[in-house]
């Protein structure tokens, strides 16, 4: 018999408490996960919590932290090490010598043991719910009792390791079943018990977990936190929140499944019930035996859990479709089906290293992204939102732990694909000089910036400014507009070193102190230099990014506070309620974002929606940081209205507008442009989830790329520029008329700006499947000079010729493309292989195939 069988049959006689099943209906949490070479603490996760607050509801928050410091917890690093750490959660404090005299002493020596520390007044912490009481025990399980153990489950040979892994899994389960999933009193529960790795969770928010249990301080390499509670089963809590465990692994879930009853029964066969009743529970309970159980590669692991399907898996090699036919016919029915994302937290005690994984479902359902920042102290992060994952970053750059507060690159993961496998794993291990981390794609393939770039770093090569230099600002060939001045610094942005570059910034400071026409001289120059794409030698390009905000920063917080007769006139939190009606039409209101709540009544998109009905039409919003709802209700005929945001937005930008213009200095995040009517909404980088869900018209130009089903049930009169690609199901079912009579369209250029600042085609133009799905109406106009998109990615739609119409059509709109972004139509667009091509070779139209047709 296999070890893998013989684990599940000694499972055959654990107890099992069978509960009444309710379903709860909620979704939509806030994940994140980071891992780092250097142990960071918990209160870097704070902020980018509290700005996914939206995404909780109060009822469960988690965190888990893998790759910890041993002297935090007054151990030895051989103790970290070869210990399993046991910490149990006492929702009844009087039954704690009862459960340690059942599971803990008869079994394990115990290395050392303590209380976790917490504050004394739980409501003073804004909690409605007393957070049970947990106690840590480093421990060993003892020979007698292992082999005892063996002997009993018919497990004898079997690897020491792999023996003791199974005793703690076991006899964990049963604590569980008689002291919190039993029909009665709920008294203690197992939070974690791997090795080096802790997990704690409470009713509350992910963030109120780290102030309750006071881990601002506390260090790990790995952490994990969430929002909300799983969103199938019944949820007792604080056991009901997320993270849960399997054995060395702790996972948190954005989603839910349509088949947990499945795969319910799918580990009943193997031996495995699940006593919370959750499907993040199933989940980490279905990881942890394909990977301890089965000893699957991560690869195989994450096929069974989300497979290959359709075209992802025809254009697999041959030798994978043979190994992943396998996995699936044994595995389809206890694979996960439905919108999720998972983030894994693991440690591997037998290589010592920690992982951080993030894998999505194949239909993409769940909004994810990663980042990498590399440089001497290495950082990758996943979240549900950028935002979230600049809220961290910016924290840690804050305080000197890393150079910056912008990742060096961000990525979607593309669900069950061929292309990246939906899935990436950040792993730290040791290096010649310390720890390393690692990032791949579910194949194995590292993801990595460039050599040869490197980021300031400010705590060890703090700037020092010589003389003052001279831009020359009176050169009208240089003054003349910011554009000429943008042109005149890029070869200075390439070579010239960060302390030079740093002169430069004083100097447009100096500049722009002048008066209110040179301070929107400076402005518009330093946002040509943030948002465009250009060569920056060997500097990376994150730090410039993080000067040029702090040097934008700094301008715009000159500007007086609401002073009247003045061009520029500046509110924040604490004069909110002063803003008055503005002195000229053409007056500017300049907000800082900073102290304003990211979404209720007294946000900053009320703000807005206050100063345009008093009369403002031109505003600048700088310091964002994950505000929601720019832009929305300020109701119809909008047209005059222009708003320009500095930092990052949060979801639903410009969703709803009906004339209004925004320009948005980096990326955009979920639901942008929702039910559009009309305007414009120019994003200076990626745009998240269901961008531009069920819009009506409008022009909207997207520098980078668009993640998962954008302009889903467009209708109207949309017209959109995707400079880069989207992951699926582009304008499913788009209804857009004619667009040769004023109907709507989508052009999709396919590119990816390199690191040195050049625009080149991305492998696919549109790697995924359903594009222009069961369209009706509309266009989609696609640069793709190699003919890679083929007939079997769409559905309800038709390849056909790219004629001189179509080009007369959407020229006017890479012209603007062009003025906005710099993406040159002879140069970027038309130029394949160093020769410029007639547009009929570079782009291909996809049309509605009439419902007669497809019948």
């Amino acid at each position: 018999m296999k070890n893998s069988d013989r684990i599940i049959t000694s499972r055959k006689d654990l107890p099992y408490a069978v509960r009444p099943l309710k379903l709860e209906a909620e979704g939509g949490c806030g994940v994140i996960g980071a891992a780092c070479t250097i142990p960071i603490e918990g209160k870097y996760l704070l902020q980018s919590l509290v700005q996914m607050r939206n995404r909780g509801n109060g009822k469960g928050g988690g965190i888990a932290a893998v790759g910890l410091d041993p002297q935090q917890l007054g151990v030895s690093r051989d103790v970290l090490d070869e210990d399993y750490l046991v910490q149990i959660a006492y929702l009844d404090p009087e039954a704690r010598k009862q459960v340690e005299n059942e599971f803990i002493s008869p079994f394990y020596h115990i290395d050392s043991w303590s209380k976790v520390d917490e504050i004394q007044d739980y409501k003073e912490a804004g909690l409605d719910v007393k957070p049970p009481e947990v106690y840590r025990y480093f421990c060993r399980v003892k020979k007698e009792a292992l082999n005892s153990f063996a002997a009993e489950k018919g497990l004898e040979g079997l690897d020491k390791a792999a023996l003791e892994d199974e005793f703690v899994y076991q006899n964990s389960y049963q604590l569980n079943v008689r002291y919190y999933s039993s029909l009665g009193e709920k008294k203690a529960f197992v939070l974690s018990h791997g090795k080096d790795m802790i997990v704690l969770k409470l009713v509350g928010y992910g963030d109120d977990v780290i102030r309750y249990y006071r881990l601002e301080n506390f260090r790990a390499h790995i952490w994990i936190g969430h929002h909300r509670y799983p969103t199938k089963g019944r949820v007792w809590h604080p056991g009901g929140a997320h993270p849960f465990v399997g054995l060395h692994e702790a996972l948190v879930h954005n989603g839910d499944f349509a088949n947990y009853h499945s795969i319910v029964e799918y580990l009943a066969q193997r031996k495995i019930r699940p006593l919370f009743l959750t499907d993040t529970e199933v989940s980490v309970l279905l990881f942890d035996l394909l990977n301890r159980v089965y000893h699957y590669p991560l690869e195989y692991l994450i096929e069974a859990m989300a497979p290959t399907t359709e075209r992802d898996f025809e254009m697999l090699p041959e030798e994978k479709k043979s190994i992943y036919r396998k996995i699936q016919s044994t595995h389809i029915h206890g694979s996960p089906d439905g919108p999720w994302f998972f983030i894994v937290a693991r440690n591997e005690p037998e290589t010592r290293h920690w992982q951080l994984l993030g894998i999505t479902d194949t239909s993409m359902l769940r909004p994810q992204v990663f980042a990498l920042q590399e440089g001497r102290v290495k950082i990758g992060v996943i979240a549900s939102e950028r935002q979230a994952i600049n809220a961290m970053l910016d924290r840690l750059a804050s305080d000197g732990k890393i150079p910056s507060r912008y990742a060096d690159v961000y990525w979607n993961a593309r669900g069950g694909s061929y292309t990246d496998g939906g899935a990436f794993v950040f792993t730290v291990s040791d290096g010649d000089f310390g720890k390393k981390l690692v990032c791949t794609d579910k194949f194995g393939r590292e993801i990595s910036t460039p050599p040869g770039q490197f980021h300031l770093e400010r705590d060890l090569a703090p700037i020092s400014l010589n003389a003052s230099i001279s831009l020359q600002l009176g050169d009208p060939r240089i003054s003349s507009s910011p554009r000429s001045l943008y042109e005149y610094l890029l070869p200075i942005m390439k070579e010239a070193e960060y302390s030079y570059i740093a002169e430069v910034l004083e100097e447009l400071k100096r500049f722009g102190s002048r008066d209110e026409s040179s301070w929107r001289f400076a402005i518009d120059s330093l946002t040509l230099l943030y948002d465009r794409v250009y060569d920056t030698g060997s500097k990376k390009r994150a730090s410039l990014l993080h000067m040029l905000s702090d040097t934008l920063n700094e301008m715009f917080s000159r500007v007086p506070l609401l002073v009247k007769g003045r061009q520029y006139c500046r509110v924040d939190w604490a004069y909110r309620s002063d803003l008055t009606a503005p002195t000229s039409p053409t007056q500017v209101l300049v907000a800082d974002a900073s102290n304003f709540p990211v979404d209720g009544d007294s946000s900053l998109a009320r703000l807005v929606v206050d100063g345009y009905r008093q009369g403002w039409r031109r505003m600048i919003l700088y310091n964002l940081h994950g505000h929601r709802f720019i832009g929305n209700g300020l109701g119809p005929n909008t047209n005059g209205l222009r708003i320009e945001c500095y930092g990052d937005v949060g979801d639903y930008v410009a969703s709803g507008i009906d004339g209004a213009e925004l320009h948005i200095h980096g990326a955009g995040q979920d639901q942008a442009a929702q039910i559009m009517k009309s305007g414009r909404l120019i994003i200076h980088g990626d745009v998240g989830q269901a961008f531009m869900y069920a819009a009506k018209g409008g022009e909207v130009y997207v520098q980078g790329n668009a993640a998962g089903r954008p302009l889903i049930n467009a209708v109207g009169r949309p017209k959109v520029v995707i400079n880069g690609t989207c992951l699926d199901y582009l304008a499913e079912s788009f209804m857009a008329g004619d667009p040769y009579n004023g109907g709507g369209f989508v052009i999709v250029n396919g590119l990816r700006p390199s690191f040195e600042g050049k625009f080149g085609s991305q492998e696919s133009p549109y790697p995924g499947s359903n594009l222009f799905s069961l369209a009706s109406g509309g266009a989609i106009f696609i640069r793709d000079p190699n003919r890679k998109v083929s007939s079997e990615q769409l559905n309800g739609g038709r390849l056909t010729d790219f004629t001189s119409m179509d080009w007369n059509l959407i020229l006017p709109f890479l012209e603007e493309n062009e003025k906005l972004f710099g993406i040159s139509i002879k140069k970027d667009l038309l130029t394949v292989d160093n020769r410029v091509l007639d547009p009929s070779q570079v782009y291909r139209k996809i049309e509605p195939v009439s419902l007669q047709e497809l019948s």
